[in-house]
């Protein structure tokens, strides 16, 4: 594999270490030259790396001359661009040459010319332009690639990577008073010094730095602050330091040789900026077992979980920022646990091994892709459901089913079918088609391999017989332009009016290859119908194999509707649904046993935000006691954590079943519908009441018992690794059908 790196040659800061330590990787595993369009620091350093470098000096014609010329004589794979010059020159070169061109975005490209709207007028337009035309694009984080996919990009063009660092390197510097002293900081042996390696430009946000290390300062009277980096804002911040009656316990170092030196000789890294990707100054100061404090911007969280390895802040807030600084300063023990925690957090996952390899991945796929172009093939996924509608469980369905298809494939194009789109492409990071764009999903469907009908209950038409026909037609179609077909981990029905049994039949058994269920019910349904043809297997819900958030976000959740994180609660999650009025006392009486004879809070959760307020407002005004109501939009992630901190959960809906049943919870079902009875019956949960039998008398007799279960721990899991177990069939039929 050949790869030549466009960039001009000028860069300075991130881009030019993650380049530098890229290249010294990639050029021990493939044929990867540099061309620099200016000799400099850059080049040099390059070279001294043993880099292959060549410089080409000149006009923008000539040099676009000599690029084209290179790569014809060089057979290369791959163009690779880094910054607006490079990009622009791999634009200019790529049709001529015939080669894929992929570009890294390092940093917001609307804030790289903040302050100098002249140079972003000329410069990033030119950027701009070059973006649009490359083939291919790679985020350095995961919030880098949101941001692209918000403005526009195809989310599956873009790639994600993270900076790394060489950690067989350890930094040092012999004489650390000596070292500080020389960039002119007035310090001695007792003082705690703050550092920033950062250039200073508004996009940094040094001001921030300034108030809080003040407000710090004021109460720590040994905290120093060094800002290494220059720039535009530099008098302006000496101006701001005197102001805040902190110049003598500020050192502007300017730009410094050595980077591991300076952060050898710190106490705590810092970071204040307004946007990053994910930025080297966390990860060489993690390599020096630096505490950080870092706002809360791009990939940051990524390294920085907050408490954990280090601290985070809202960006601008210079209080939270001062009052860590103070923490900091005043307790060495903490420096050191957290010094601790963020080098193991790094070396683990931000190597530039890690970062090598991840670039190779990247031009492998992209080979892939190409290759499957010019030869006329078939590549890709569409995945067809009731997304974008506002409901958490359909929605978690796609989000299952994207994961799922990484595992079996990570760079695999998939495009989702969504009333939604562009909140769907947002969200997931995949590709959207609105569900009604006839011409968009046929046009989408006829390059891809494999169509997914996915979760859910499609197949029914006690709702809409339009909704039905929909979904038929979309598997029908699927099928004629060449697509294999899946429903996967589906259930089916109810199917209220017969005269469509027919053309369920029909379908599935002309257009479907695999049909996965998630209970049985649904399986004797399919054979009632007469649908024989596909195969077919039960398995379970693809939502039961989403993780729950993290512990301290779900604390911070809990704590957002005044409840303690380590309290004791029982969940209500209620729909509007025919003659909910006459339920609804029964099921306000319910919650007010669970509170009055229980001892237990009970919290209602919204799984359908537009449609479970007004059924859960009912309820609550019905009630003796007061009940939470959390009622905010909620990513699954969210939700099954806070279902998961709950002794029991009630619900008519399915979701909250599901999500509550992934994490081992005991259930109460109230069925309005089949398919909450047959899911209920899969996981051999007893307790479930026919709706129009429920009575709060029935209701709080099966809470109890449901409650009683809870500190039954091997049950619980017994029961969860049961149902993830029946789950993966759905991925092993997927990736046959891949495979084939």
């Amino acid at each position: 594999m050949k790869v030549i790196h466009l960039i001009s040659g000028g860069d300075t800061g991130g881009a030019k270490t993650h380049i530098h330590y890229l290249l010294s990787g990639l050029s021990k595993t493939i044929d990867a030259t540099l061309v620099c369009f200016m000799r400099g620091e850059f080049s040099d350093e390059a070279e001294a790396l043993g880099i292959p470098t060549i410089v080409i000096e000149g006009s923008l014609i000539s040099a676009v001359a000599e690029v084209k010329a290179l790569l014809r004589s060089g057979h290369y794979d791959i163009i690779h661009s880094h910054g607006a010059r490079g990009n622009f020159i791999a634009s200019l070169v790529k049709r001529s040459v015939g080669l894929p061109v992929v570009t890294t975005v390092h940093s917001d490209p609307k804030l790289d010319y903040l302050g100098r709207p002249l140079a972003g007028l000329v410069y990033g337009s030119l950027n701009r332009y070059a973006l649009r035309s490359a083939d291919y694009l790679v985020g350095v984080s995961q919030a880098m690639k949101d941001l692209l996919v918000s403005r526009g990009f195809s989310p599956n063009k873009i790639f994600t990577i993270y900076n790394g660092v060489d950690f067989s390197v350890e930094p040092q510097c012999a004489d650390r008073l000596a070292y500080l002293r020389g960039l002119g900081l007035d310090c001695d042996e007792n003082s705690v010094v703050v550092g920033i390696a950062a250039r200073l430009d508004p996009v940094k946000d040094i001001p921030t730095l300034l108030r809080g290390f003040a407000y710090a300062a004021a109460r720590q009277e040994q905290l120093r602050l060094v800002i290494a980096g220059d720039g535009a804002q530099k008098a302006e911040l000496e101006a701001l330091a005197r102001e805040l009656g902190i110049e003598k316990k500020v050192c502007f170092a300017g730009w410094i040789n050595g980077v591991d030196r300076f952060f050898a000789s710190i106490d705590i890294n810092t970071l204040t900026s307004l946007s990053e990707t994910f930025p080297y100054a966390l990860t060489e100061g993690a390599r020096a077992k630096l505490p950080a404090v870092s706002s809360r911007v791009g990939g940051v969280p990524m390294l920085i979980q907050d408490g954990q390895t280090g601290y985070l802040f809202k960006p601008g807030d210079h209080e939270t920022l001062g009052k860590r600084l103070e923490a900091l300063a005043a307790d060495g023990a903490l420096r050191r646990r957290l010094g601790e925690a963020i080098y193991n957090k790094a070396k683990c996952d931000f190597s530039v091994e890690a970062t090598t390899r991840t670039q190779i991945d990247i031009y492998e796929e992209i080979l892939h892709r190409e290759s499957i172009k010019a030869r006329g093939l078939r590549s890709g996924i569409v995945i067809c459901g009731a997304y974008g509608m506002g409901n958490a469980g359909d929605d978690a369905i796609l989000e299952a089913i994207i994961g799922e298809m990484r595992n079996i494939a990570p760079g695999l194009p998939i495009t989702a079918l969504s009333r939604k789109p562009k909140e769907t492409r947002l969200k997931y990071g995949v590709d959207s088609v609105h569900m009604f764009d006839l011409y968009g999903f046929r046009r989408v469907m006829k390059h891809t391999q494999l169509y997914i009908s996915g979760g859910g209950s499609l197949i029914q038409n006690v709702t809409s017989r339009r909704s039905l026909w929909y979904y038929l037609y979309t598997i029908k179609t699927a099928k004629r332009l060449g697509n294999d077909v899946m429903m996967y981990g589906c259930g089916i029905g109810p199917i209220v009016d017969s005269r469509d049994e027919s053309k369920v039949r029909d379908v599935l058994n002309s257009c479907v290859d695999v049909i996965t269920l998630r209970e049985e019910f649904s399986l004797s349904e399919l054979r009632r119908f007469g649908v024989t043809k596909p195969k077919m297997r039960v398995s379970s819900d693809p939502a039961l194999t989403l993780m729950p958030a993290p512990a301290d976000t779900v604390d911070e959740e809990l704590k957002k509707y005044g409840l303690d994180p380590f309290g004791s609660y029982v969940c209500f999650s209620v729909r509007s649904w025919t003659d909910f009025t006459q339920k609804a006392p029964e099921f306000a009486k319910a919650a007010d046993y669970v509170a009055d004879e229980l001892g237990l809070t009970p919290v209602f959760i919204l799984i359908n935000h537009r449609e479970d307020g007004e059924a859960t407002d009912l309820v609550r005004t019905m009630m003796k006691n007061e009940a939470a109501v959390i009622g905010s939009t909620m990513n699954s992630a969210l939700t099954i954590g806070l279902l998961s901190r709950m002794k029991a959960v009630v619900s008519m809906r399915l979701h909250a079943l599901i999500f509550a049943a992934s994490q081992g919870v005991p259930l109460v079902g109230v069925s309005y519908d089949p398919k909450v009875t047959a899911f209920l019956d899969s996981v051999s949960e007893e307790r479930c009441i026919p709706f129009a039998d429920m009575t709060a008398e029935n209701l709080s007799d099966m809470i109890s018992r449901a409650v009683r279960l809870y500190d039954d721990k091997e049950r619980r899991r017994q029961t969860v690794e049961r149902l993830i177990a029946a789950e993966t069939i759905n991925c092993e039929f997927a990736r046959a059908l891949l495979e084939k």
